[in-house]
C-alpha cells in the first residue's frame, strides 16, 4: 500500500510552520521534487518489520475481577511457561504494564492507550522465560509511570499490601505490590526517578536499578534515555540477585547499554559477609523537610548493625547529592515531553528496536489529552515551556550537571564500597481520595524523589532493601555502588537481610 501524498495546502502548511514563506508556483514545485522520495517511503511501507520473534505460548488471559484483584495491582492474568530449565525454574513472575508482552493488552496506566496490544516480547521478557520462569500477568503501574504515588493509573488506586488504603508507591506500584503480598515472587520493573526503588520502599520489597544500561530496555515504553532502567523487584535478596544475573547484558538492541559490559555473578558472594567494607553514611540522604524521624532512626541502626558485623562505618558529605531532584527535573519532564510524548514514546536519534505499533497506538494521545493524569499534563506543560522558552538550554545544562553529580558521587565511591541513606524519607502515605485538591494529588506523587532520582541521573546502581517497620509500614534502605558492582550491593544488602528481620524491627 502507498503512502498517502500531500497536496499543496499540506505542503504549504509544513512549510509556514517552519517559518518558510514559499509562492504557489513554489509549493508545487516542491510537491513535484518530493515524488521520488515518497517512492522511497513506498519500498519501506512494503517491507515486513524486523523484530525478535516470539517463541514461547501463552495461554488466553483477562483482566481479573475487583474480587479477585484486592490491591488493585493486577492488569492481566495469564500464563506464559518458560523453559524446562534454568535459574529462575519453578518461579513465577509479573511484568510491569510499560514492558511489552506479545498478545497481551498494555496501556501503560493509561486510557490513551487502549487497545494495543504488542507483537513483540521485550528481552527482559524472553531472558525471564529462557531462564525457566513462568510469567503469569501484567501488573498495573501509574499514568505513563509518571508518578512515585500509586493513585495515577486510569485502572485505579493500587493499594498497599501491607495496609489497604496506602500508597504502594510508584510507578512501579502493581509490581512491588503483588511481590510484597506473597502474589508472586518475581516482578519486572523500570525506574526513571526511583520507581523500583520507591515502591519497593513502600511495600517491603527489595528493588534494585541497575547501572544504567546494565539491562536492555528494548521493548519497554521509553520515558527519556538517558534516565530509563529496568530492574528485578523481589521478596529476597537471592532472588534479586539471581534475576539480574538472568537479565543483565547487552542485547544488541538498546543504545543504552555499553557492549561488552556482561553480567556477573552477583549470587555467588552473597555469604562473603561485610567485614572490612567500607559504608559511608550519606549525611544529605538525612534530616529532608518531610524526612519521619522513625525512617532516619531505622536506616542509622541498620548502619550500626553492618558496624558490628565488621563492616567499616562512617558518615560522609557529598553536598552536591541535595541537588539531585533539581538536575534531573529539567531531564525528566523536557526529556520526557519531547521522547515519550511529542516522540510517540520512542522518539528518533538512536540505533535499536522500535516498536511501531506502539508508536502508532501511543500518538492517538493528542485526540485524548483530557485523559491523560495530572501528573503527565503537569509535566508536558513545564517541558514545553521550557523547550520554547529557552530553546532546551537548560535540558542541555542539567545534563552538563549530571557528569559533575556523577564525579561528586564517583570521588566519594573511591574512598567507600557503598553510600547508605534512607531510600525515601517517609512511610507509605494515605492514597488521596476522589476529592483531593490537585495539590494533595500532585503531592503523593513526586513528594518522595529527593534521595532516589539523583542517582537516576548519574547512572549509580541503587537498591532499596527492608530494614523495619514503623507503625506497621515498611522502612526503606538505600545502598548505592560503583558503576557495574551491584555484587557489592548484594553482598551488603543480603547481610543485613540475615542479621535484621525488618518485619521486627
Amino acid at each position: 500500500m502507498a503512502v498517502e501524498r500531500p497536496g499543496n495546502d499540506e505542503i504549504a502548511a509544513i512549510a509556514t510552520a517552519f517559518g518558510m514563506h514559499f509562492s504557489k508556483t513554489k509549493i508545487d514545485e516542491y510537491r513535484q521534487a518530493l515524488q521520488a522520495n515518497f517512492d522511497a517511503y513506498d519500498v519501506i511501507d512494503e517491507l515486513p518489520d524486523y523484530i525478535p520473534p516470539v517463541t514461547y505460548a501463552r495461554q488466553p488471559g483477562e483482566t481479573p475481577a475487583e474480587h479477585d484483584n484486592k490491591l488493585g495491582a493486577w492488569h492481566y492474568k495469564s500464563r506464559i511457561q518458560g523453559a524446562a530449565n534454568g535459574r529462575l525454574a519453578g518461579m513465577e513472575g509479573v511484568i510491569k504494564d510499560n514492558i511489552a508482552v506479545a498478545g497481551w493488552p498494555m496501556v501503560n496506566g493509561s486510557a490513551t492507550l487502549k487497545d494495543y496490544v504488542p507483537d513483540v516480547d521485550a528481552t527482559v521478557v524472553t531472558r525471564l522465560l529462557d531462564a525457566g520462569a513462568t510469567v503469569v500477568g501484567k501488573a498495573v503501574c501509574e499514568g505513563f509511570c509518571f508518578s512515585g504515588g500509586s493513585h495515577t493509573a486510569a485502572s485505579g488506586p493500587v493499594h498497599n499490601p501491607h495496609r489497604q488504603g496506602y500508597s504502594a508507591g510508584g510507578s512501579s506500584s502493581g509490581c512491588a505490590a503483588l511481590v510484597g503480598a506473597g502474589e508472586v515472587r518475581l516482578a519486572v520493573g523500570s525506574d526513571q526517578g526511583g520507581s523500583v526503588r520507591i515502591p519497593s520502599s513502600f511495600c517491603g520489597t527489595y528493588g534494585m536499578k541497575p547501572t544504567h544500561g546494565l539491562v536492555p530496555y528494548s521493548g519497554a515504553m521509553p520515558i527519556e534515555t538517558t534516565l530509563d532502567n529496568l530492574g528485578p523487584i523481589t521478596a529476597n535478596v537471592v532472588d534479586n540477585a539471581l534475576m539480574l544475573e538472568v537479565l543483565a547484558g547487552p542485547d544488541g538492541l538498546d543504545p543504552r547499554q555499553l557492549q561488552g559490559v556482561l553480567p556477573r555473578a552477583y549470587s555467588a558472594g552473597l555469604s562473603r559477609g561485610v567485614a572490612g567494607m567500607k559504608i559511608g553514611i550519606l549525611r544529605e540522604g538525612f534530616g529532608h523537610a518531610n524526612s519521619q524521624p522513625d525512617v532516619d532512626q531505622s536506616v542509622r541502626a541498620a548502619c550500626e548493625i553492618l558496624r558490628k558485623a565488621g563492616a567499616l562505618v562512617e558518615e560522609v558529605s557529598i553536598p552536591m547529592h541535595a541537588l539531585g531532584p533539581a538536575i534531573w527535573l529539567p531531564i525528566a519532564a523536557e526529556g520526557a515531553t519531547q521522547q515519550m510524548m511529542k516522540g510517540n514514546s520512542h522518539g528518533f536519534n538512536w540505533r535499536g528496536l522500535y516498536l511501531t505499533g506502539m508508536m502508532d497506538h501511543h500518538a492517538g494521545w493528542r485526540q485524548h489529552a483530557d485523559l491523560l493524569p495530572d501528573t503527565v499534563k503537569l509535566t508536558m506543560i513545564l517541558g514545553e515551556y521550557f523547550v520554547q522558552r529557552y530553546q532546551g538550554r537548560y535540558y542541555g545544562k542539567a545534563q552538563n550537571l549530571a557528569r559533575k553529580l556523577r564525579a561528586a558521587y564517583d570521588e566519594a565511591l573511591l574512598r567507600f564500597d557503598l553510600l547508605v541513606m534512607p531510600t525515601l524519607p517517609l512511610k507509605a502515605t494515605k492514597l488521596p481520595g476522589a476529592d483531593a485538591t490537585l495539590d494533595e494529588y500532585l503531592a503523593r506523587a513526586f513528594e518522595m524523589l529527593s534521595n532516589t532520582c539523583g542517582f537516576n541521573v548519574s547512572g549509580h546502581p541503587a537498591m532499596s532493601i527492608p530494614c523495619g517497620t514503623g507503625d506497621g509500614l515498611p522502612i526503606g534502605m538505600q545502598l548505592v555502588g560503583r558503576y557495574f558492582e551491584e555484587a557489592e550491593i548484594y553482598r551488603a544488602a543480603y547481610a543485613i537481610e540475615q542479621m535484621v528481620d525488618w518485619r521486627r524491627v
